[in-house]
Order: structure tokens, then C-alpha cells, then sequence
């Protein structure tokens, strides 16, 4: 799956979406009407931010219509082999390559160039097919560590170790803090995001001969799976998917575990969901890496204009707006998404909340994941592999060899297309 918020909406906004896109559909008042897709928490909430847009432009207005997060990729290619698709749409970043792939999208155009910079690189690069722009980032996310510091504290630790022995004596010293039946990190065994993070940080490629093969055999990409491997051997990490984990915030907040893998859409959830005692003892920190300070996923999701559309002038119009730092500023406030333009992290709003601050520095050192089209079915392959690992089927470099058995057949025709000289 893609790297993504959950999907927040509250029936109140389902029934706002609804109502906005029937009463698109029943007017028609001589201005350009321009149909406008999102998923989950922006759907429910970019009506709020869309007024200005209509009244800096008059002659356009916007209809968005609601898309659920687990259904949204599916209806977009329903939607494009049956000429149905939308003006523009909010688009996973996972995806951009597959919808270039098919022709869906229209590149980025000479005059909206602009709008690529003051832009985090590694976000930036998922834009990137074969040397054009084919969305524009509307917000980003990426994964980091939400820490119990008083835990952490207690186990002589005053911040987060940044490489990975260090972290892992440290995890061992919170459980011994954090007493019995408890662990120093939660890694659900049915979650991809933790153990790609980790793979991440080596300096291997994770696919490699231009994106036909895994590389999952790789040196790097071994250590990372030997090093999560041993979270659960040595007893840091519970054995568990998260259908096992009751509630996360409980959990968390009783001392379950300590160290939790997550996006900026949890700053939300801890504020609102941790009793008030423990709001005082929990914070952000970047994810450590093998030797130092360590890299993530670019996560969050892009702005796109369908090659179909007639409106290509006025969603261009749309998405310069909504690429603005103050108005992507503003939407921090109302929605808890981090903006992707850098200077909307100069708002107030933004550089003086004490749990963003980790995430600008673990975006700046960010890395794109491959932009093969079958990347998320990669994924849950690596996620498979890994489960049957930790419980004892494989050695971490038998689990290598499987990802990238898995991973060659998944690739097959992609390698067929390129002997054959046809684009991908």
C-alpha cells in the first residue's frame, strides 16, 4: 500500500462531499466547472480552503467529489478505461508511475514549472518519469519514531540514539524499564512501512538492471532484514500483526511499547487519544540508520491533470493555488498535513509545533522508493517474506533470495517490454 494518513472522515464530511458533488452536477451557471477528486481527510476537508480559489477566479468553479483511500487507485484506472476520469485529481505518490505508464496524465507544463521548487528533493523525485513532472506535490508525510521519553528517560536514555546498535541497547534498557509483559517497539508483522524503512538506509538500490530485478539479496538489504529480524529474536518487538493489537493508544500509553513507527497524521491522534498524564511524555525523532541519522519513504500525496481533460488551463489554475505556502499552511491547521512547498514550514503554525520539527529533518533526508508500477505489490511480497522470517521459516539471506524470487516474476513482463523495445 501507499505510504498514507488513515483515512479520517467523519460521516458529517462523507454527506458534505455527497452533497457538493450532486449540487455541481445540478447547476450550470455559464462558469467552467471543474471536477475535482480527493481521498479521505482532504476530501472532507479542502471545501473549506476552496472559496478564495473561486473568488480570485470567478469564471471557475470547483466540484470536488469524495474517493475512500482503499478504493481510489481502482476507480481512477476504472474510471480512465472507461473516458470517465475527473479534470484533476489528488493522486498517491506510489501511483504516478503507473498512470503515466497507461498515458493518463498530462505532464507538467512549461508555465506551471514553478511550482517544482522549494520542494524536498526525495518528494520531488517521485514527480520525476523519464525526466518530466508529472504531478505536482499537494502535501508530504514520511515515517519517523513517536517515543515514550519518559520511558526513555528512565532507561538512561535523554534522547534517541541515532544508529542502530546504539538504538538497540537502548530498547533493551527500556524494557527492562518498562517491566514484565512489556516491549521497546511495536513493528506489526503485517506492515510493510517498518521494515522498507529500514531497507532504505543501505546504499544498495532495492530493484536494480533499471528497475526489472530485486535486489533484495543485496549486502545492505540483508543487514536491514538481519537487524529487524533480531528485534523480535531478542524479544524488543512483539510477535503480532496489528488485527492483534487491541487499541495502539492503550497500548501505548500503559507502556506496551515505547518506540512506534508512524506519520505526522499520529500527532493527531496522540493529542487527542493518549489519557492526559502521558501527554507530557511522548515526542518525535528521526529513524536511525546503520551508522548515523537514517532515511525514510517520501510519503503524501501529488496533484494531477488528466491528459482527457478540456479544463487543462483552469486546473492548472487549481493546483497553483493549492501549491501556495499560506494556503498549504492553513490546511496544516485545519487537516495536520505537513505542506510541501519548505516555505509553508516558516508559518507560525507550523515551526512552532515541537512535533513536526523531526520531520522536516527526516524529509531532508528522504529517498524515493522505485518507481516501478508494481511497487505496491512489491511490497506486500517483502511484507510476506519478512512475516515468515521473524517466525522462523528463513535465515535473513534465505529471505533475500525469496523477496527477489517473488519480486522477478512479478517483474516479468516489465523485462519482456524493455527486450521488446516498448516503453514502461
Amino acid at each position: 500500500m501507499t505510504d498514507f494518513a488513515p483515512d479520517r472522515r467523519t460521516a458529517l464530511g462523507l454527506l458534505a462531499g455527497a452533497g457538493a458533488a450532486l449540487s455541481g452536477c445540478g447547476r450550470n451557471d455559464g462558469r467552467t466547472v471543474l471536477q475535482f477528486w480527493a481521498m479521505g481527510n482532504e476530501a472532507t476537508n479542502v471545501g473549506q480552503i476552496l472559496p478564495e480559489f473561486e473568488r480570485r477566479n470567478p469564471d471557475i468553479r470547483v466540484v470536488v467529489q469524495a474517493q475512500p483511500w482503499t478504493s481510489a487507485h481502482q476507480k481512477l484506472l476504472t474510471a480512465y478505461a472507461g473516458a470517465s476520469l475527473p479534470d484533476l485529481s489528488q493522486v498517491g505518490n506510489t501511483w504516478i508511475g503507473e498512470l503515466t505508464a497507461i498515458g493518463a496524465l498530462s505532464p507538467v507544463p512549461a508555465e506551471a514549472a514553478d511550482l517544482q521548487t522549494d520542494q524536498f528533493g526525495a518528494v520531488l523525485g517521485t514527480m520525476m518519469i523519464d525526466g518530466k513532472a508529472m504531478a505536482t506535490p499537494w502535501y508530504v508525510d514520511t515515517r519517523l519514531l513517536f517515543y515514550r521519553s519518559d520511558i526513555l528517560a528512565k532507561a538512561g536514555y535523554d534522547a534517541v540514539p541515532q544508529d542502530w546498535a546504539e538504538w538497540k541497547k537502548s530498547m533493551h534498557a527500556i524494557k527492562r524499564a518498562a517491566g514484565e509483559g512489556n516491549y521497546a517497539i511495536l513493528l506489526p508483522v503485517n506492515e510493510f512501512e517498518q521494515l522498507q524503512t529500514l531497507g532504505l538506509q543501505g546504499d544498495d538500490a532495492l530493484l536494480r538492471d533499471n528497475e526489472t530485478r530485486g535486489n533484495f539479496a543485496s549486502p545492505s538489504f540483508v543487514e536491514a532484514l538481519a537487524f529487524y529480524k533480531s528485534l523480535f529474536d531478542e524479544g524488543l518487538a512483539p510477535l503480532a500483526s496489528s488485527t492483534q493489537i487491541s487499541n495502539v493508544w492503550t497500548e501505548f500509553g500503559r507502556g506496551y511499547f515505547s518506540y512506534y513507527f508512524s506519520g505526522p497524521w499520529t500527532i493527531g491522534d496522540m493529542k487527542a487519544k493518549l489519557q492526559p498524564a502521558i501527554q507530557p511524555h511522548w515526542t518525535t525523532a528521526g529513524v536511525p540508520g546503520p551508522r548515523g541519522p537514517g532515511a525514510s519513504a517520501p510519503g503524501g500525496s501529488s496533484l494531477a491533470v488528466f491528459k482527457s481533460s478540456d479544463k487543462q488551463a483552469a486546473a492548472w489554475k487549481l493546483i497553483r493555488y493549492l501549491s501556495e505556502p499560506e494556503v498549504q499552511a492553513r490546511f496544516n491547521v485545519i487537516t495536520g498535513d505537513l505542506p510541501a512547498r519548505q516555505s509553508g514550514w516558516n508559518a507560525p503554525q507550523v515551526a512552532n509545533d515541537p512535533y513536526i520539527a523531526a520531520f522536516k529533518g527526516q524529509l531532508s533526508r528522504a529517498k524515493p522508493l522505485p518507481k516501478a508500477p508494481e511497487w505496491e505489490r512489491i511490497s506486500a511480497e517483502m511484507q510476506i517474506v519478512a512475516e515468515r522470517m521473524v517466525r522462523g521459516e528463513f535465515t535473513p539471506a534465505a529471505a533475500g533470495r525469496e523477496i527477489n524470487r517473488r519480486v522477478d516474476r512479478l517483474l516479468e513482463k516489465r523485462r519482456w517490454m524493455i527486450e521488446q523495445g516498448r516503453a514502461v
